[in-house]
């Protein structure tokens, strides 16, 4: 069969994709701390390499979307007023630790809330204190490692910043994304370490999500998708062409 129509059913496949990405980044561009994503394509033809539907296409077949990146760059703050809404200006995350799991994970969205949480006293005995959370069953890592306790009547007027702890690797990128704008790091980030990022309470970072790019990146791939599968159109009226002349 004619390669034109696997390329180009790779390339309105892989169109799809990237108009799915361009399109989540559209529905978060209103979420404070959400970090969009750009896709990254490789030209799979030179490199002679298997490429999307492994047992279907022949390989060096079209182009490939290898991975969606994130773009971590830093975006506007707003201004909420909270005294338990924080931002990070600069590099870092703030990291979260789930205690139904043991599980670290690192965000840029500070807008914290604060939960229950019972920990042993000095007579080892139980006891209930208020800790600053994200909300979801989560708690904040203070500067020393430790959960940051709340005054839960004076949680609405604070004066003074919580010793919220800030956090950052080596290497940012390939960082896995989870749900609640959450990434969890990978081997190639690094070791953990202390983020170079100032904190800024009463404040939460905006979405870096460019909402005029992203609308510009919706319409090319649509315009790519369509020309993909005008191609598929065009090889068929080839090869119906082709047939016809063997009768």
């Amino acid at each position: 069969m004619n390669q034109s129509f696997y390329t180009a059913a790779v390339g309105a496949w892989q169109q799809q994709q990237r108009l799915n990405v361009h399109g989540n980044n559209i529905a978060n561009v209103n979420n404070y701390g959400f970090k969009a994503k750009r896709p990254v394509f490789s030209d799979l033809m030179y490199g002679y390499v298997q490429g999307a539907q492994q047992d279907e296409m022949p390989r060096g077949t079209g182009a490939y979307m290898v991975s969606a990146d994130t773009d971590f760059h830093q975006s506007g703050f707003a201004d909420t007023g909270r005294a338990l809404d924080y931002a990070i200006n600069g590099d870092g995350f703030f990291a979260l630790w789930d205690p139904s799991s043991g599980e670290y994970t690192y965000t840029r969205d500070g807008s914290f809330t604060m939960s229950q949480y019972m920990l042993e006293n000095g007579d080892g005995e139980l006891e209930s204190r208020w800790y600053l959370s994200d909300g979801l069953g989560r708690f904040v890592m203070g500067t020393n490692g430790q959960l940051i306790e709340v005054d839960a009547e004076d949680s609405t007027n604070m004066a003074e910043m919580l010793p919220v702890g800030i956090f950052d690797f080596v290497n940012t990128n390939g960082m896995l994304s989870l749900n609640e704008n959450r990434f969890s790091p990978i081997e190639k980030n690094g070791n953990l370490r202390v983020g170079s990022g100032k904190l800024v309470q009463g404040k939460l970072e905006q979405s870096n999500a460019d909402l005029a790019n992203e609308l510009s990146k919706v319409i090319e791939s649509q315009r790519s998708f369509t020309y993909a599968l005008k191609m598929i159109q065009t090889s068929d009226e080839i090869e119906t062409t082709v047939n016809d002349l063997r009768r």
